[in-house]
């Protein structure tokens, strides 16, 4: 709403309410609204500017006000103060405005309320009101703020709070100014008595605020005209503007004066009275600002309240007795508790602030003559927190865990007094080194403290600070622990702010400081010294500043800590003061106060590791046997405890942990500096490691979740169990625990503890020294308590106790370690935990043991655990402990070098000489277990030193090869019964050929299992012989020979193996440096014929190994031999070697059995299996030197032909006498070496020839073997000495195909073309063979696909280059002959295994090779077609004899597939078949009489047989598939008849073609057209499965049928028979013009059988008429007889077929008749005529057509198709284009007519008579 609309309602409100009884008013208020009225806008204008007409418009408001009536009052302040707020009030009305509302003071509540927000809208709005103006509004304030009236006075308070505080803020807009007006600025007097010249703002501040001061002093103010104010109002508006405008008192230093002269002075005198609760309590608050604020602009007064309030916390210090008295004020009597509380939330909020508490120290204690105030304060605080210790309690969770919470009950110390204390610390331990620094200590109190007290901030804290309760007249209740809890968070706080200045600056200064380029980062730095950094550098400044701090004040600190941290605190405030330790001890770490650093850890240190938990460990019994439910409930309700009778196991608490936890954070962030002290954190964990990991709390924490202490103890819990705070903190739901209270349990403390040891690899040089020293002097200790004597033998080298080994521990040493808990144990530990230690320290510095000085660590950590390993005193767990320290570090090291050079050579021999003295110790000890487990793992280490690093020594072998000599015992012979072959041997009487090896053997089983280990190490040596000597090597062959004569087999393998392939490699390797040759050439042939014995050891393992190695020599360096030297290795190594193996293998016993039992290899136990085995991997070795030195070497040899022979003859005798595995690897051996020969360059072709050639004649032998094997009837030379033979598998059967196809690969590439076809038809025939060999003993399945010899033989008659003349007939005839192998040669293999039910008996089926040939037979048919020998040499008729087998078995054949949907065989058949007829009989034509006339009659004679066996087939099985299925099948069939038609019938009259084929055809035709079998009544059609038919001579012969009801039976593939009828018509008509003579002669042949198949079907129905009456023929009956009517009256004959038919020689008369004989009668001429006719056949059923045409019954009718004009869009089948053929076009359309059987007979008569000329 705008300032007009706004008015004009105010004013019309007004006037209303005022129109009776105030018309004075109603009138001013209606002379305003006329002149807005009248001129609006500029009423509106002049409305907030000076000038009488806005005094006019707004005297109705004042008027209002000085009516007594409350509500015109109203609207006329709040107009006014609408008004204010929108400024629409000129500044001349404010003095009216501000005594308009003092006179309205008086009126009520409302109206005060009114007045004071119009006051605040008035002055805030109004900037300008200054100087009396402003105090007038100020004072207006101030006399509502006295109102009894609550709402009022709190208002008005609130109001001045803010009018004070604009004043103020205006000071700050005016500062802002940058030049201020010179006219306002006015001078003032300063409290000092100076003169300032100020703004008006500063003026009202500076006056405000100087009133206040006064006012609030019950001083007369200067400028507010009041005459009193309550001193806490006063308090609480000072407090307000110097908490926000602190830095504005900083700039203007009238205000500083005001603070300095007024205000100080005003509190010093009020906390110097008597204390006033309220007043006492703003004084403080106020104190507290101007410590915060102005400590160094007011020195002298901070100064003096800072000694104030330590004196009222710690109380006046007697000097004659130095005591303090907090209780006694001479002035005025005891000191209130809520003021010492008041003082301490006060010292509380300094303390937090570490930036003051540093300035205090440099104003104060820094200065010679200072008063002290941070070390008073230090001293009070400690003063405060142990004065009432009984409050606090102790915390029994800091003595352990089952063990007294009375040090007296357990240790017999006192309770009280000096010599006990309670919490496992005495201050006086510490003042040994730092003389009384504490002056107090927390012994002699235990006996005044309960554990029923505590401290927490729950039960102890108020909800509401004592400071913050502005509201209360008298103090609150303030419980009586709260300020012992506000002097706990104090040190906290002071420990704190220490922490909080010097970490950063010390990362700053020692670890991120800047590095030069190559420096490492600095991981573990040392103390900072101070003394080295720049003096001017503020960080220095405060560094220093701290370092004075804590060299002061640390023995307080330190004293209040441990006592409070001994107390029963929450678990927030142990962790604050655990924290505060560690503070503490990292502070003076970091600033080099080691004192002070080593007290606090050494505290902590002893809260961590109570000493009664460690001593009462090894008196503490497990109970035994499990306790009884009375023993168990007992225990729960404390009767158990009675007696002090402890129930748990001794262990850690919580805090415990805790204190362990901070103890080993602290170390690891000082391990840089702390030196000599390790020791004592080093003795402390070991403590830890001992009470967690041996018998501590793992194994009592699952008693302690059920322990209840007795009553009046606090119980104490495990590390396991979650901890809960005083007080009912642990009510409600679990709150996030301190960060040192988490991660307590054992593992995580063990985790930590890890840490601190993993830390170690980032200490400098010096630090890590003495952390050695320290560790190495420790497990000294240990392993001398624990020893027999008291002393260890010190090394005469070392210089130091630490480098000297294990020392003597003095006699306080040991006192103290007893005092520790650490005394001599009932029972010896089983480790140590320095050497545990040791040695990971080590593996994490293994590159500080190598590429430092070795008095940096190697000499002090080798010489230690050396001295504890042959102390013959030590315990035997803890020299094994030592030991195994010591090999982690040996195999570490040398693993790490990664110099060369004389540092390398230098650790390596440190690293083999300290070893040595592990593995060969002296004689003296003897031969003990300890004495041979060390030496086990010596060897072990050097085991691993030579796996790991043994490429890389280059010094010392002489130490490893005499410490792997050493365990060798002197050798002796091996018993034969060690021999795994001996058995068969003895029982054979054969002998092993060679000599038994030597094998040294022992009876110690110590000693034989040193033997193992050291050959693991030697074997590994031969990984490392490039770096040998010549004397090394023959050191290191003569050490193999020794353990190769071990009883241990694989011992003597291994070196059987390493001995070439270790020595031998690095023998070859320096053979090639020509000065040195000849002594390594001699060398290595030692090697090779050393190996060579092995290569017949009668054990296997030994011998295969030998094998090996001996031919992967041969074939690594066979490039580098010359010709003389392969020479000699091929006739005095490859060959003997076969010999020998050969020669065992014969004089194994024969095989017996049968055949398939011959060949099986699963049997294990014949005697010659693992000799099989050696000389299988011979051949395959010697194949892989011929593989790939053939060329390269050995057909350069002179002897090269005596070489291929030799080794073509060991590959025949082994294919033909050794079992099928060895035959199959030699053969494979003779493929490598054949087909490296293809390589060979044009020069060695002669050579290349010879070897073929040699190669073919084994193959010719090995066939012919294969083929005399198939028979099992083999000769001599196939067959052993017994007459035994072994059969082939398939694997050499495939082996041997491969060789065949090598062969003729490596004789084609020498010259042109192919092999002569002598050669390649025997070729054929072993391939044949190889094919059908049936003794194998296992076959692959090959019904989806082929195996693999058929696949190989396949592949290696493709080959064949079919260009060779007749080559192409060959393997048609061999492939056609393939094709019906699934039919005649399938055959079940022989079963091998005895139990029947193992596995269903497989069969060989060729299925998968039919389905590949007959496919390939098409088309290789197609290639060479126009070949004539093909037609000549009756390879055409094989491919015919092939596909007719599968065609006559059709649904007899053999599944095509066992998991496909392949076609079925006999669809393959005669698809392939009819695809062969089209092309073949056209080419009959095209050939012509280049074929004989016999092969024409053959080719027709067996395309005939086939068309039969096809139409013919029996499809008996085609009835259990569905009418879909039979249908297709149908349709598939017709292709047959469809391609008689098309491709045979034209061309089947050829003159050369014989009558009786044509014949046969047309009677196949006729047994496929039958519909039903009458055989069964004696009469009627034959069935087509039939096998003859009923031949007449005279078919017009008239025999009658007898009539029968009986329906017959309806023959399958009705349709097909249709067709099959259909042709038979059509091959006698005249409907095809094309080859007119040669279709004249086939109807004249085929005539008798179509009108024999018609005259059964017609007088079968007339005699069946007859007896059937009214009883109806069968449907397939009527459609057969309409049929048949049907088709005779359509047919048309060539004119003179039926007289030639009817002739003696019906293909000579078949194209022409003679002319008839006029003197025969007149019936005969006729009849002769009529059988020249074209309608002949209708006169011929002349008399049965006249039977049909009279039947007196109504004759059945049928329905049957009529052809349609038009061919078929898509009228393809089968294989024959449909479109040529008129059987496939009626199968396929027509339209349904119906017929009548007797209308039939009569047209068939009307065409008759038509025949014979009557129309």
């Amino acid at each position: 709403m705008s300032s007009l609309a706004f008015l004009v309602t105010e004013l019309q409100s007004l006037a209303s309410e005022t129109r009776r009884k105030h018309p004075e008013v109603r009138e001013a208020a209606e002379k305003s609204l006329a002149i807005l009225r009248s001129s609006s806008e500029q009423a509106t204008s002049r409305l907030a500017s000076d000038g009488p007409q806005s005094q006019d418009l707004l005297r109705p408001f004042f008027m209002g006000c000085a009516i007594k009536n409350a509500k015109v009052v109203a609207i006329s302040l709040g107009s006014l103060q609408r008004l204010i707020a929108l400024q629409a009030v000129p500044q001349s009305l404010v003095p009216l405005i501000i005594k308009t509302m003092n006179d309205c003071v008086s009126q009520g509540v409302d109206i005060q309320l009114r007045i004071l927000q119009t006051l605040l809208s008035l002055i805030t709005n109004f900037p300008s009101v200054h100087g009396e103006l402003l105090g007038d509004a100020l004072i207006l304030c101030f006399r509502l703020q006295e109102s009894r009236i609550a709402v009022v006075s709190s208002t008005a308070a609130a109001t001045l709070r803010q009018l004070v505080m604009f004043v103020v803020d205006k000071v700050l807009d005016e500062d802002r100014k940058e030049s201020p007006d010179a006219s306002q600025m006015a001078d003032i007097q300063l409290p000092d008595g100076s003169k300032k010249s100020l703004a008006p703002s500063a003026r009202d501040a500076f006056s405000v605020i100087e009133d206040l001061c006064l006012l609030a002093n019950a001083e007369r103010p200067h400028f507010l005209k009041l005459d009193s104010l309550p001193k806490t109002f006063a308090l609480e508006l000072i407090e307000s503007v110097l908490t926000n405008y602190h830095e504005l008192f900083r700039k203007h230093n009238e205000l500083l004066a005001l603070l300095q002269h007024h205000l100080c002075p005003l509190l010093l005198k009020t906390l110097s009275d008597r204390p006033i609760f309220p007043l006492t309590l703003r004084s403080t608050r106020v104190v507290f600002l101007l410590l915060k604020q102005f400590s160094i602009e007011l020195i002298t007064e901070a100064e003096v309240f800072l000694t104030l309030l330590i004196r009222t916390v710690g109380g006046e210090m007697d000097p004659a007795t130095g005591a303090y008295s907090s209780e006694n004020n001479p002035a005025h009597g005891a000191r209130p508790h809520w003021m010492r509380v008041l003082a301490m939330e006060i010292i509380r909020g300094l303390c937090n602030d570490a930036e003051l508490m540093r300035g205090v120290w440099n104003r104060y204690d820094a200065q010679n003559a200072g008063s002290k105030v941070f070390t008073s304060l230090i001293t009070a605080l400690k003063r405060l927190v142990t004065e009432k210790p009984a409050l606090l309690g102790v915390s029994t969770q800091m003595f352990g865990i089952g063990v007294a919470s009375n040090p007296s009950e357990s240790s017999g110390l006192p309770a009280s007094g000096s010599g006990g204390s309670g919490y496992g610390f005495d201050l006086g331990s510490v003042a040994g080194m730092v003389a009384n620094a504490a002056s107090a200590t927390v012994s002699g109190v235990v006996g005044m403290m309960g554990t029923e007290h505590g401290l927490s901030v729950a039960g102890s804290a108020m909800k509401l600070q004592c400071i913050d309760q502005l509201d209360k007249a008298d103090s609150p209740s303030i419980p009586e622990s709260y300020i012992y809890l506000l002097g706990l968070q104090c040190l906290v706080s002071l420990c704190e702010g220490f922490a909080s200045i010097t970490l950063p600056l010390y990362n700053s200064i020692v670890i991120q400081k800047p590095r030069a380029a190559g420096d490492a980062v600095t991981r573990a730095p040392p103390a900072l010294d101070l003394a080295s950094l720049p003096a001017d550098q503020p960080s220095t400044k405060q560094l220093q500043t701290v370092h004075d701090m804590v060299a002061s004040g640390w023995p307080g600190l330190l004293a209040a800590l441990s006592f409070i941290v001994a107390t029963n605190l929450s678990d927030d405030l142990f962790a604050d003061v655990l924290q505060s330790y560690q503070n503490m001890a990292n502070v003076s770490g970091m600033l080099g106060l080691t004192t002070p650093r080593d007290a606090f850890l050494t505290s902590l240190a002893k809260f961590a590791i109570p000493s009664r938990v460690v001593s009462s460990l090894d008196s503490y019994i497990e109970p035994s046997t499990p306790r009884s439910a009375s023993g168990v409930i007992s225990e729960n309700l404390g009767i158990a405890a009675l007696g002090g009778a402890t129930q748990q196991a001794p262990g850690l608490s919580e805090r415990n942990m805790a204190c362990l936890k901070v103890l080993a954070s602290c170390a690891l962030f000082l391990a840089g500096s702390l030196g000599s002290s390790w020791f004592d954190i080093l003795e402390a964990l070991q403590n830890a490691d001992y009470v967690l990991n041996t018998k501590g709390s793992r194994s009592a924490a699952a008693k302690r979740s059920s322990f209840v202490p007795p009553t009046g103890q606090s119980p104490s819990r495990s590390v396991s169990q979650p901890a809960q705070g005083l007080g009912g903190a642990g009510v409600g739901p679990a709150q996030p625990r301190h960060n040192l209270l988490t991660d307590i349990d054992s593992d995580s403390v063990s985790r930590a503890i890890q840490r601190l040891f993993d830390s170690t690899k980032n200490l400098e040089d010096q630090a890590f020294k003495d952390f050695v020293a320290a560790l190495c002097r420790l497990s000294s200790e240990m392993v001398d308590m624990q020893s027999d004597s008291n002393s260890i033998i010190i090394e005469s080298q070392s210089e130091d106790s630490v480098q000297g080994g294990l020392l003597s521990p003095s006699i306080e040493a040991s006192h103290r370690r007893r005092a520790s808990g650490i005394h001599l144990p009932r029972t010896l530990r089983t480790g140590d935990f320095g050497i545990n230690r040791l040695g990971n320290v080590a593996l994490l510095n293994v590159h500080r043991l190598i590429y430092r000085p070795p008095d940096v660590a190697w000499n002090a950590l080798t010489s230690h655990l050396v001295s504890v390993l042959r102390h013959p005193s030590a315990p035997h767990s803890i020299r094994l402990q030592a030991a195994r320290a010591l090999d982690e570090i040996l195999v570490v090291v040398p693993r790490n070098i990664t110099s060369t050079g004389d540092l390398q050579a230098e650790v390596q021999t440190r690293v083999l000489d300290v070893l040595s003295q592990q593995v060969a110790p002296d004689t003296v000890a003897g031969n003990t277990p300890t004495v041979v487990d060390i030496r086990r793992m010596g060897l072990e280490t050097l085991h691993q030193i030579l796996q790991s690093s043994g490429h890389t020594l280059v010094v010392g072998w002489e130490t490893i090869f005499d410490m792997l000599g050493s365990v060798c015992e002197p050798s002796s012979t091996i018993p034969e019964s060690l021999s795994l072959e001996s058995t068969t041997s003895q029982s054979t009487g054969v002998s092993p050929r060679g000599k038994p090896l030597p094998l040294g053997y022992s009876n110690d089983r110590g000693n034989a299992s040193l033997v193992r280990i050291a050959f693991q190490s030697l074997t590994l040596v031969c990984d490392s012989l490039s770096t040998l000597s010549p004397e090394h090597l023959r050191l290191c062959i003569s050490t193999l020979g020794k353990f190769g004569r071990q009883r241990d087999t694989n011992i003597a393998l291994t070196a059987a193996g390493s001995l070439l392939w270790g020595v031998s490699d690095s023998i070859q390797a320096k053979r090639r440096d020509e000065t040195q040759e000849p002594a390594y050439s001699a060398l290595w042939m030692f090697l090779l014929l050393e190996v060579l014995g092995l290569c017949t050891d009668s054990r296997a393992e030994v011998r295969v190994g030998a094998i090996q190695t001996l031919f992967r020599t041969l074939q690594l360096y066979g490039a580098t031999l010359s010709l003389e030297t392969w020479d000699e290795c091929l006739w005095k190594v490859t060959f003997p070697l076969l010999d020998s193996i050969s020669s065992v293998m014969r004089q194994m016993p024969a095989p017996t059995g049968t055949i398939a039992s011959l060949t099986d290899q699963s049997s294990a136990d014949y005697p010659s299996r693992s000799w099989d085995e050696s000389k299988i991997l011979a051949l395959q070795s010697i194949g892989s030197i011929f593989g790939d030195f053939l060329v390269l070497k050995i057909m350069h040899l002179p002897s090269f032909e005596k070489v291929w022979d030799s080794f073509v003859q060991h590959v025949q005798e082994s294919s033909l006498l050794d079992r099928p595995a060895v035959s199959t690897a030699a053969l494979r051996c003779l493929e490598k070496g054949l087909r490296s020969s293809s390589t060979a360059s044009a020069d060695l072709a002669d050579k290349v020839s010879v070897l073929w050639q040699r190669s073919w004649r084994a193959c010719d032998d090995m066939g012919g073997a294969v083929l005399r094997r198939a028979s099992a009837q083999a000769p001599e030379t196939d067959s052993d000495d017994n007459g035994n033979f072994l059969p082939f598998d398939q694997e050499s059967l495939l082996a041997l195909v491969d060789v065949v196809q090598c062969t003729r690969s490596v004789s084609r590439a020498g010259k042109e073309g192919d092999w002569p076809l002598d050669r390649l038809t025997r070729l054929m025939v072993i391939l044949k063979g190889v094919l059908t060999y049936p003794n194998s003993p296992i076959y692959r399945a090959d019904i989806d696909a082929l195996t693999p010899v058929q696949t190989a033989v396949m592949d290696a008659i493709l080959t064949i280059d079919l260009s060779v003349p007749k080559s192409s007939s060959l393997v048609i005839r061999d492939l056609s002959e393939f094709a019906t192998l699934p039919f005649i040669a399938s055959f079940d293999v022989h079963d091998t295994d005895p139990n029947p039910n193992k596995r269903p008996q497989s069969r060989v089926t060729y299925i998968g090779l039919t389905k590949k040939v007959m496919p390939m037979l098409v088309e290789l048919f197609l290639r060479f077609k126009d070949n004539v020998d093909l037609y000549v040499d009756e390879t055409l008729e094989a491919i015919l004899s092939a596909y007719s087998v599968p065609i006559k078995l059709k649904y007899d054949c053999p599944p095509p597939s066992k998991f496909g949907n392949d076609l079925p065989l006999w669809k393959t058949a005669t698809s392939c078949f009819l695809r062969i007829i089209k092309e073949s009989t056209a080419q009959l034509r095209v050939l012509g009489h280049s074929i004989p006339d016999e092969r024409i009659e053959g080719i027709w004679r067996k395309v005939i047989d086939v068309f039969k066996a096809g139409i013919l087939a029996d499809c008996t099985a085609a009835e259990a598939f569905t009418l879909e299925e039979q249908e297709a099948e149908e349709n598939f069939d017709l292709s047959l008849v469809a391609s008689l038609e098309v491709d045979v019938v034209p061309l089947l009259g050829d003159p050369r073609v014989p009558d009786y084929l044509i014949m046969h055809l047309a009677k196949f035709l006729h047994q496929g057209s039958c519909i039903y079998d009458l055989s069964a009544n004696g009469r009627g059609p034959f069935s087509p499965g039939q096998a003859h038919v009923k031949d007449s001579e005279e078919v017009v012969q008239t025999e009658e049928f007898i009539g029968s009801t009986a329906n017959g039976q309806l023959l399958p593939r009705e349709r097909f028979s249709y067709w099959c009828f259909d042709l038979l018509f059509l091959i006698c008509s005249d409907a095809a013009k094309d080859q007119e003579n040669h279709r004249r002669r086939v109807a004249a042949l085929s005539l008798p059988s179509l009108l024999q198949r018609c005259r059964t079907t017609l007088l079968s129905y007339v005699a069946d008429e007859a007896v059937r009456g009214n009883y109806p023929f069968p449907r397939a009956r009527e459609e057969e007889v309409v049929y048949v009517l049907r088709k005779l009256l359509t047919l048309r004959l060539w004119t003179g077929s039926l007289w030639a038919a009817l002739s003696e020689s019906p293909s000579k008369h078949a194209t022409e008749q003679p002319l008839t004989d006029l003197s025969l009668t007149q019936s005969s001429i006729i009849s002769d005529a009529t059988k020249r006719s074209d309608r002949a056949h209708l006169l011929h059923f002349y008399p049965v057509l006249c039977q049909i045409a009279a039947l007196p019954r109504t004759t059945p009718t049928a329905w049957t198709t009529e052809n349609k004009p038009h061919l078929p869009d898509d009228p393809s089948l089968g294989m024959v284009d449909a479109r040529h053929s008129r059987v496939a076009f009626t199968a396929q359309n027509g339209v349904s007519v119906e017929y009548d059987i007797r209308d039939l007979g009569r047209s068939c008569l009307v065409e008759v008579g038509k025949a014979l000329g009557i129309e």
